[in-house]
């Protein structure tokens, strides 16, 4: 009876998962993979803004997108890449000194907090006033600092946005005032972003939503009393309880411009907003942000699935790698899918873009990990033709060399949990089985038995 109760509890148990599992998605946009398998996109609220893009922060997985690559006039936003060169190439409690450039460098009506030529801010007070008040001369300042002038500055900025993923962004100024050789996409903006969301102290000042205090200056007696100009934090019009700050910015050019970061349990988001007006790149944002945090999960990806996407078709055959000598570290990844897929059904996907040149003998290139056409990872690789490379990111390796001969990748024995059950079900069937005929045979004895106690 025991084995009984128990082959009927797991068979129910059984015919409940199986229900589960093909059950239909809540989702009402798919697609027909390359292999027949079909891929379900959760359907997104409709948006205003000229060019969108909502991504993970931590997976580089872009969930929206709209417009993303269009060419775009930043504004203020450019501050962001600024704000975290400066923190990583400087101490907090160094002195900017301003020049007569960068104080002068404001017309009337950009935001500023009125600095002098000669006035000096340590360099926490002078990020303060640049992410949260978006003051110009700040930029201007802090270039030169950094730098020693703003042309080489620019150098940087231009080429640690290329790092980042950006491939079609031009920086003309560290501010963002109007230049017509100052632009971006939405697409880059999100990876310089997500470059700034992941730096830990970047993000302590910009998330901060009450009044900062830049107390009297060298050049000003009084101090200045410092707000975010982000609309979604603590105590503003659009006030969103999972909002972490982000950039404002607007010209007569780019129109009204927003990056915004979100944070809920573990999923943290990244929203870019441009062309677009006061009301709509906050509405927008918000109603992507809600929608993305409900329909979408992180998942880890073993290092045997990760390495198992890679192939001489995509990857060992091709210019980014034939070409190199490339050691990887191999590790698990997080990739963010939909809430119903799974990370069985995630492909690789290599951009063969190549033609962003960080310097004379080095260049990036792009892995994308792919749910149907939707990208659900992305690591940014830097390639050396010298063979001193290092990947942004977790990717597998064969051997330290590769060409023609290049191995196959390694494959994974993948066990699916219902072949399990179903072994589980046939072991205890055949138990049951050879049960039924033991005691069959036990009721056969004693019958006899009992047949000649009778005489």
């Amino acid at each position: 009876m025991k084995i009984k109760k128990a082959l009927c509890i797991l068979l129910i148990l059984a015919a409940v998962a199986c229900n589960n599992m093909y059950a239909p998605a809540a989702v009402s946009a798919s697609e027909t993979g390359d292999n027949g398998g079909t891929f379900s996109w959760p359907e997104a609220p409709e948006t205003v803004s000229g060019s969108v893009i909502l991504i993970d922060a931590d997976t580089g997985a872009i969930l929206y997108q709209k417009n993303p690559h269009i060419k775009s006039y930043p504004a203020s936003t450019t501050k962001i890449l600024t704000g975290l060169l400066t923190i990583e190439n400087c101490s907090m409690d160094e002195i900017v000194t301003f020049s007569d450039e960068a104080a002068n460098s404001v017309a009337y009506g950009d935001a500023s907090i009125g600095t002098k030529p000669g006035e000096q801010y340590t360099v926490e007070q002078a990020l303060y006033a640049l992410l949260l008040h978006s003051a110009n001369e700040l930029g201007y300042g802090l270039a030169e600092h950094v730098s020693g002038s703003l042309d080489a500055f620019l150098e940087l900025m231009n080429e640690r946005a290329r790092e980042l993923g950006a491939i079609n962004t031009h920086f003309a100024n560290a501010s963002g005032l109007h230049d017509d050789n100052h632009y971006t996409t939405a697409y880059d903006m999100a990876m310089i972003a997500r470059g700034c969301y992941n730096n830990a102290t970047f993000v302590n000042i910009d998330s901060t939503y009450s009044t900062y205090t830049i107390p009297p200056t060298n050049m000003t007696d009084e101090p200045r009393y410092i707000r975010h100009r982000h609309q979604m934090l603590k105590g503003r019009p659009y006030y969103y309880e999972y909002c972490k700050g982000g950039k404002t910015g607007f010209t007569d050019e780019a129109g009204n411009t927003l990056v915004t970061f979100a944070e809920k349990g573990d999923m943290r988001l990244i929203c870019v907003c441009f062309q677009s007006t006061d009301t709509d790149r906050y509405t927008d944002t918000r109603s992507l942000f809600d929608w993305g945090f409900a329909n979408f999960k992180k998942v880890t990806a073993s290092s045997g699935s990760i390495s198992s996407l890679f192939s001489d078709s995509n990857y060992y055959k091709s210019n980014v790698f034939a070409g190199n000598s490339l050691r990887f570290h191999l590790n698990a990844s997080t990739l963010t899918i939909p809430n119903d897929a799974s990370v069985n059904d995630v492909t690789l996907d290599i951009d063969d873009n190549y033609a962003a040149s960080v310097s004379d003998d080095t260049y990036t290139a792009h892995l994308h990990f792919m749910y149907g056409s939707n990208t659900v990872g992305a690591v940014t690789l830097t390639i050396s033709s010298a063979g001193n490379e290092s990947a942004l990111g977790n990717l597998p390796y064969k051997n330290d060399t590769a060409g023609e001969n290049a191995p196959e990748a390694k494959k994974e024995l993948v066990v699916s949990l219902w072949v399990i059950a179903a072994a589980g079900i046939a072991m205890l069937i055949i138990a049951y089985i050879f049960s039924e005929i033991r005691r069959t045979k036990r009721r056969k004895l004693y019958a006899r038995k009992k047949h000649t106690w009778h005489y």
